[in-house]
């Protein structure tokens, strides 16, 4: 049986190496529709329309929960996250939200 604090540990660890050093890195991609690489949505929808709030939030929560400290930078925004981010934290993972939460502090409801 696996210890859930010892696999939490590990998720936030995971998590933290992930972060980008500021909010000011990440920055939107230029085109409308962008396409995540299969290290990122290895199934399911993987072209989404940033001009669709749905499809948006899809992409911020899937590069969250899945992308690499580059993938932050390539696909979120700063303005685009804080706005999101009443919403967008209710669906990601506690791990996740805790940590963007402890990092960058105005992420915080």
């Amino acid at each position: 049986m696996h210890d859930p604090s010892a696999i939490a540990a590990l998720l936030r660890a995971r998590f933290r190496r992930h972060l980008p050093s500021s909010l000011n890195e990440p920055t939107r991609p230029e085109r409308r529709l962008v396409e995540l690489p299969l290290h990122i949505a290895w199934s399911g929808l993987r072209t989404l329309d940033l001009d669709r709030p749905r499809q948006r939030m899809s992409l911020y929560r899937t590069v969250l929960a899945e992308g690499m400290r580059d993938d932050l930078c390539r696909f979120h925004n700063r303005g685009i996250l804080l706005e999101l981010w009443p919403v967008l934290h209710k669906l990601i993972s506690r791990a996740i939200k805790d940590i963007w939460e402890e990092a960058f502090p105005e992420r915080r409801p």
